[in-house]
């Protein structure tokens, strides 16, 4: 009784190792009308030939670690494309500030060239009437000019 379940385990052994050998086995044969077909038993067949086809059993490690490799390159390549549409929009967002301060450097300009040019200056009240500025008034605008001028010019 003792001699029965090595006995039972070497013929299992056996078997899962015969079966193995005999799944790798793959014939191809043409038939009358010029088909190839596959089996993995034989046809009998006189154009019949043995395929040897190997296999290598797959690392499951390797692959885990293709995997996890792969989803790190993709998830670095989206993190430098967040950072490049981010520096894209800093970019474009300095551009346009550069921009509306230069516009406000030639508006200053342009002012400050009217201030200067101008016998008479005024500004509209709440009724939208003029009210003439005095030399103190005239002196306050344009001096307010020239502060916009160093402020956005930066000169």
């Amino acid at each position: 009784m003792n001699l029965t379940r090595p006995l039972i385990a070497c013929t299992a052994a056996l078997l899962m190792v015969s079966s193995a050998s005999l799944a790798s086995e793959i014939y191809k044969y043409t038939d009358e009308n010029g088909n190839v077909h596959y089996g993995d038993v034989p046809s009998g067949n006189p154009t019949e030939e043995r395929l040897d086809i190997g296999y290598n059993r797959s690392d499951n490690a390797a692959i885990r670690g293709r995997v996890e490799a792969r989803q790190e390159r993709q998830a670095n390549g989206r993190k430098a494309a967040e950072e490049r549409e981010k520096a894209k929009q800093t970019a474009a967002e300095e551009a346009a500030a550069a921009e509306q301060k230069q516009q406000k450097c030639e508006e200053s300009r342009a002012r400050l060239q009217t201030y200067l040019s101008a016998r008479k200056l005024y500004r509209e009240d709440a009724n939208g009437e003029r009210v003439y500025l005095d030399d103190a008034g005239r002196d306050e605008a344009r001096q307010r000019a020239e502060e916009a001028i160093t402020e956005y010019c930066g000169s």
